[in-house]
Parts: C-alpha cells; sequence; structure tokens
C-alpha cells in the first residue's frame, strides 16, 4: 500500500509538470519559434518518463530489501477499502484522461494517462496481495508484488519514451507517403513528384517533396501549382500544417 501510495503521490506531480508544459506548448509562434511551441509538450512528457523510472527504481530496491524484512503487515477492512476507492478513481481517471488526450492530440494527457494507468495495475496488485497475505500466504508475497509495481511503473515510462523520442527526433509521422503521391498527381501539368519528407507531431506533420513541371513552365504558374498542392494536401490531410514544394524541371 505503501508503495502505491508512492506511485499515487508521482501522479500529483507529473500533472503539475504537465500544467507547466502544456501552458508552455499553447503560446504561439514567434520570431525564435516560426514552428510553434508544441515539441515542449513532447519535451515534458518525457520529464513524467524520468519521474516514473526514478519511483520504479526506489520501489524496485526498497521491494528487494524488504525480503529479508519479515514483520506482518496489518490488514484489516480498511486496508481494502482504501485500495478499493483507489482504484475505483483511477478507472475514472484513466478513461476521461486518455479519451481526451486522443481527441485534443495531447502528448501530456496521454503520458499521463498512462501513468495513471500503471496505478490501476498496481493498485489490483496491492489488493492481490493482501487477499493472499489474509489467506495466509507467506508475508513475502507483499516484497514481489512490490517488486511488481516497480516493474508497471518502468514500462509506463517506457512506453511515453518510445512515443516522444520518436517526435524529437523527427521519425516520419507519414511512412505510407503513396498517398501524398496519389494527391499530386491528380494535379494538372505535374510530371513526378518525388523526395517526399514528413516530420513533426501526429496532428501537426510538416511536408517537404519535389515536384516536376514542363521545364518552360513561366514561373508565375508553377508558384499557382505549388500553391494547389499545399492546398489539396491539406485538404486531404488535415493533420498536414505546412508544406513546401520544390518545383524542378522535367
Amino acid at each position: 500500500m505503501t508503495a502505491d501510495g508512492f506511485h499515487s503521490l508521482s501522479d500529483g506531480a507529473s500533472n503539475i509538470i504537465g500544467l507547466i508544459g502544456i501552458s508552455i506548448a499553447a503560446q504561439p509562434k514567434d520570431k525564435e519559434h516560426p514552428y510553434g511551441h508544441r515539441k515542449y509538450e513532447t519535451l515534458f512528457s518525457l520529464v513524467i518518463a524520468v519521474f516514473l523510472f526514478i519511483i520504479s527504481f526506489n520501489l524496485l530496491k526498497d521491494g528487494i530489501h524488504r525480503f529479508n524484512d519479515q514483520n506482518i503487515p496489518i490488514i484489516n477492512t480498511k486496508s481494502f477499502m482504501v485500495m478499493l476507492i483507489t482504484l475505483g478513481i483511477n478507472l475514472w481517471v484513466v478513461n476521461y484522461e486518455y479519451k481526451k488526450g486522443k481527441l485534443l492530440q495531447s502528448d501530456i494527457l496521454v503520458s499521463d494517462s498512462l501513468h495513471t494507468r500503471a496505478d490501476i495495475f498496481t493498485s489490483l496488485s496491492v489488493i492481490f496481495a493482501l487477499t493472499a497475505m489474509k489467506l495466509g500466504l507467506p508475508v513475502y508475497i507483499d516484497s514481489l508484488v512490490t517488486i511488481l509495481i516497480a516493474l508497471f511503473i518502468a514500462y509506463a515510462g517506457y512506453d511515453i519514451i518510445k512515443y516522444s523520442s520518436a517526435i524529437l527526433c523527427d521519425t516520419a509521422p507519414i511512412v505510407d507517403v503513396q498517398k501524398i503521391i496519389d494527391i499530386v498527381l491528380r494535379i494538372n501539368e505535374v510530371k513526378t513528384c518525388h523526395k517526399i519528407r514528413t516530420r513533426g507531431r501526429p496532428d501537426e506533420v510538416y511536408i517537404d517533396l519535389h515536384v516536376q513541371v514542363k521545364p518552360d513552365m513561366h514561373m508565375d504558374k508553377a508558384h499557382k501549382i505549388s500553391y494547389t498542392i499545399e492546398e489539396a494536401i491539406k485538404k486531404n490531410l488535415p493533420e498536414v500544417t505546412d508544406v513546401v514544394v520544390h518545383m524542378e524541371p522535367k
């Protein structure tokens, strides 16, 4: 129960970190940040992950140390009531926060919901440990469950780092570029489309691509085609916020 309590405490701390991250990410574009501040939200979600790993390490160390501690925990009705109430609250929070995180495409909300989801597993593990010891199973079951809780927390941190690092390292959010090619080739006088690159967040994608047109095309017309390409991509792919078109002769 102490381990689960510390995990819940870390949830509150991660909420504070999330509020700071969201407040920075919500700032508009400026001269120093022409692409906006949205990646700060992703950066702060990594801070939550680091916080999870610290908590996990401390609990793991405590669980291993307590294998030599044969003190029998006090288990009564109050113990079970505390855990059941905690479980009910966490179930509601995870469901609401995760849905809103996906709807708003918020890294912080999704990361924090994963953090709280780990709370559900840990609470269930604690209830299992309390029941097992009440039935007379060995005392060391408490230490085993503490170690299990630590592993749950570490896995939640891993999930956050895997997702956030992909964004910060400009992993392509659109892997299948064929749909971009299909959109561009439907535009009149476009010969080919190649060297397509995408980067950014899933809800804020930036695209660079090369388009080939007739070599004697007037600059004014080429510019209009590039503008048409940009509008067509944004219309068909709402997650795209910026398109840079490089015109080439063919």
